[in-house]
């Protein structure tokens, strides 16, 4: 397959209506969709330059093992396909190269920001037990509101504890990450009498304060109280979360 050139971003198709392409990719957030379904949805949003870099990039990472190719790849990404399709691409390669948990530590060390962020965003569709919650731990330590809602995805709603867990949902309400990014919220806040007692106490310091209590507390203090658990849940680990 002969490689496209990589100096300028392909630019964005449009619709037979005229209205930019990709529609599908509005409101993904990778991390909560299978591969095969990103990868039709990023094809769609793609000029045919970036779907053939996308293409060669994906087969490069399958074929040529755990270094180099794939990860420079992953340098090139917002280039060849945007901005806006960036991380989903990223994520993609990281799939197609079945990255372990070395090889994601690896990239999220040496990484950009936004290289960091497609890490935690394919860490659902890598690892399975609890070996990258390092980078997770890594990223809500952070100020970087964009990794910090990346953090919050699949990955951390099964595996970070029920301590760190009301601590990361403490983590958005201080920086602004809308609680809309925390998955399985609606699970792991319900009942929880501890980060209700959490809540209620950061919201009397913003009253004392003289400042406003944002309105996403609200929400999640309502889960901590509803009298029914969700449809369907257990726990991460079968206990209390």
């Amino acid at each position: 397959m002969t490689q496209p050139r990589a100096t300028d971003v392909t630019p964005t198709p449009r619709d037979t209506d005229g209205t930019p392409a990709g529609q599908a990719l509005q409101g993904i957030t990778p991390a909560h969709v299978p591969p095969a379904e990103l990868r039709a949805a990023l094809t769609a949003g793609l000029g045919g330059a970036a779907r053939a870099w996308l293409d060669q990039a994906l087969e490069e990472a399958a074929t040529h093992g755990p270094v180099t190719v794939w990860e420079l790849r992953l340098a090139e990404a917002g280039r060849r396909c945007g901005p806006a399709h960036a991380d989903a691409a990223r994520v993609l390669v990281l799939h197609a190269a079945q990255a372990d948990t070395e090889a994601l530590t690896r990239v999220y060390s040496q990484g950009t920001a936004d290289e960091r962020r497609a890490v935690l965003h394919a860490l659902p569709h890598l690892v399975t037990g609890p070996d990258a919650l390092p980078l997770v731990e890594d990223a809500l330590r952070t100020n970087d509101t964009r990794l910090v809602g990346a953090a919050l995805g699949p990955y951390a709603a099964r595996h970070l504890d029920a301590h760190q867990w009301r601590h990361a949902v403490l983590k958005c309400l201080f920086t602004g990450v809308p609680v809309d990014r925390v998955a399985d919220l609606d699970r792991r806040a319900h009942a929880d009498g501890e980060l209700a007692r959490m809540l209620a106490d950061y919201a009397a310091e913003r009253t004392a304060a003289g400042r406003p209590v944002p309105e996403d507390l609200h929400r999640v203090l309502a889960l901590t109280e509803s009298g029914r658990p969700p449809h369907g849940t257990a726990g991460p680990h079968g206990k209390e979360s």
